[in-house]
C-alpha cells in the first residue's frame, strides 16, 4: 500500500503541474521568471506581530502587503492579491496573530466575499496556505495546491476570495475553537481592509471548507453567534466534516490514512491550543518511537505524513504506553470532548448551513457528521444535509461542487430554505457542464487531479469516461 501511495503521489504531482500549465496558458502574462525563493513563515518578519498587538481588538489588521500568487509556486496566478497579518485568539483567550490571503478578481463584486478554508491539515508552518500560495514558494502541501483550483471558481464568478491560515501561528491543526476564531477574525480583518474598496461596511460573507477545512468552517459557524455576531454571514458550506475528533482519529488509526492523526496530536498540544494540559501527558506516555514520529510531524506536511505513516497505529503500545485506552485518559478525554461539533446548544449556527458527506467515506466517519446535523437541527439551525451514497472522501469533494456553487449563489441571494432538509444522491457521475461554460475547463482539470487522489473511491473510472465523452464532443 505504501508503495502504491508513493507512486500515486508522483502521478498526481506530474498531472497537476501539467494541468496548471494548461489552466493558465490562455491568460496573458501568466508566466514570468521565477523570483528568488521567498522566506518561510518562521523566517519571514511579516508573520511577527508588532509590540503591543495584544491590546488590539480581535480581527485588527497588524500588517498588510501586496503579494504575487502562483500555482505550485512558479506558474503565476494573474490576480491582485494581498496578505494581512491580523490579531486573533488562542484557546486560553490570549492574543495571537496569523495571516490571511485575499484574491481579487478583475471585476469583483464589492458587496461580498467568500472565505475559503483549505484543508492544509498540518502542524508545520511551512504548510501554511499563505506561504504555499505565493510566487517563489517551495511547495510543501499538495492538498492546498490542488484546492487552489477550486478557489479559482469563486474568482471566476466575481467573488473576492479569502483564505486564512486558520490554524494560527503554531499550525495548531485540530483545535476547533482556535480555527473557528481564526476564520471569524480573518473575516473581520478583510471587512475592514479599506484597500479593497468594499461597498458596504458589513459585506455579505459565505464561508466554506472540505475535510480539514470543514473543521475551521464548522467551528466558525458554531462560534459566529457568540464570538462575532456583527458579521453578515449568509451561509456556511462544509463537506467531509470531522465533527468528532476522537471519532475521526479512532476511525483512521491503522489505515492508509493514519498519517493524518499525527498533525492533529501535535497541533492539539501546541501552546496556543491545549499544550498546557496535553504536553505533560504526552511526555509521560509516548515511547521513543512515538516521540520520533511526532518530531517529524512538526516539520512536514499532511501528504508526506500520509505517505510515510500509512497503516501506523497510534493506539498501539509501540507508540504510547496506554495503547487503545489513550483517548480514555481523563485529561485527553476532557480535551477531546471540547472538540465535538453539535454538543453545546450555544454553539449552534444561525446562518444557513449546507453539510455534505459520503456515506462510505473511508477517512472521516459519516455517522459523526450525521449526529452533528441532528443536533444542530434539534437546536433550531437551518441545515441542508446531502448524503452521497457512492464515492469516497476525495471524489465527493468534486462531485458536490455543482451543489456547493448553487448554495453559495442562493446564500448571497438570500434564497436558501429555512429549517432542515435531508437528501441522498445516488449518482456519483459529475457533468462538468453543470457549473456552466465559464467554469467547465477548471472543473475538468480538477476532476482529473482528484481522480488520482481518489482511486479507491467507487466508480472513479466512470467519471473519467464521462468527462472524456464531454470534452471530445
Amino acid at each position: 500500500m505504501a508503495a502504491f501511495l508513493h507512486s500515486s503521489a508522483r502521478v498526481v504531482m506530474m498531472a497537476f503541474m501539467a494541468l496548471m500549465l494548461a489552466v493558465v496558458s490562455a491568460r496573458p502574462g501568466a508566466m514570468r521568471t521565477l523570483p528568488r525563493s521567498i522566506p518561510v513563515p518562521s523566517e519571514d518578519p511579516f508573520y511577527q506581530p508588532p509590540a503591543g498587538f495584544e491590546s488590539k481588538a480581535p480581527g485588527a489588521i497588524l500588517r498588510q502587503r501586496n503579494v504575487s500568487t502562483a500555482f505550485l509556486g512558479f506558474i503565476e496566478d494573474p490576480v491582485t492579491a494581498y496578505q494581512l497579518l491580523y490579531r486573533t485568539t488562542a484557546i486560553n483567550g490570549s492574543a495571537i496573530a496569523t495571516v490571511t490571503t485575499i484574491f481579487v478578481p478583475s471585476f469583483p463584486k464589492t458587496d461580498r466575499f467568500v472565505s475559503f478554508h483549505t484543508a492544509y491539515d498540518s502542524s508545520a508552518t511551512i504548510c501554511n496556505p499563505s506561504y504555499n500560495y505565493r510566487l517563489g514558494a517551495e511547495q510543501a502541501d499538495i492538498i492546498s495546491s490542488a484546492e487552489q483550483l477550486i478557489l479559482q471558481m469563486y474568482l471566476q464568478l466575481g467573488y473576492i476570495t479569502v483564505s486564512p491560515d486558520y490554524e494560527g501561528p503554531e499550525a495548531a491543526f485540530g483545535a476547533g475553537h482556535l480555527a473557528g476564531m481564526g476564520v471569524l477574525d480573518s473575516m473581520r480583518a478583510v471587512s475592514n481592509f479599506k484597500t479593497l474598496g468594499l461597498s458596504s461596511v458589513e459585506p455579505m460573507i459565505v464561508g466554506l471548507g472540505y475535510s480539514g477545512g470543514a473543521i475551521a468552517t464548522g467551528w466558525a459557524a458554531s462560534l459566529h453567534p457568540t464570538y462575532a455576531p456583527e458579521l453578515d454571514i449568509k451561509g456556511w458550506i462544509q463537506g467531509g466534516t470531522p465533527a468528532n475528533l476522537t471519532g475521526t482519529l479512532s476511525f483512521s488509526d491503522d489505515t492508509p490514512f493514519s498519517g493524518f492523526m499525527l498533525p492533529a496530536i501535535v497541533g492539539m498540544s501546541m501552546p496556543s491550543a491545549y499544550g498546557a494540559k496535553l504536553t505533560p501527558i504526552l511526555n509521560r506516555i509516548l515511547t521513543d518511537k512515538g516521540r520520533k514520529i511526532l518530531d517529524t510531524a512538526r516539520t512536514t506536511c499532511g501528504v508526506e505524513e500520509l505517505l510515510t505513516y500509512s497503516d501506523l497505529s497510534v493506539l498501539s503500545t509501540d507508540f504510547q504506553t496506554l495503547g487503545d485506552r489513550m483517548f480514555y485518559e481523563p485529561t485527553i478525554r476532557s480535551v477531546m470532548s471540547k472538540n465535538m461539533l453539535g454538543v453545546n446548544k450555544t454553539e449552534t449556527p444561525t446562518a444557513p448551513v449546507f453539510v455534505y458527506h459520503a456515506t462510505q467515506d473511508e477517512v472521516i466517519p459519516y455517522s459523526n457528521a450525521s449526529l452533528m446535523v441532528d443536533s444542530w437541527c434539534h437546536n433550531g439551525a437551518s441545515v441542508k444535509f446531502t448524503s452521497f451514497a457512492n464515492g469516497g472522501h476525495a471524489t465527493t469533494e468534486m462531485i458536490a461542487l455543482p451543489d456547493v456553487i448553487d448554495f453559495v449563489k442562493a446564500a448571497f441571494a438570500g434564497t436558501t430554505a429555512s429549517g432542515c432538509t435531508k437528501n441522498t444522491e445516488l449518482d456519483n457521475l459529475l457533468n462538468p457542464l453543470a457549473l456552466g461554460v465559464d467554469l467547465e475547463p477548471i472543473l475538468v482539470n480538477l476532476i482529473q487531479v482528484l481522480a488520482h487522489l481518489g482511486k479507491r473511491d467507487s466508480n472513479v473510472e466512470q467519471n473519467l469516461e464521462v468527462l472524456t465523452d464531454v470534452v471530445t464532443e
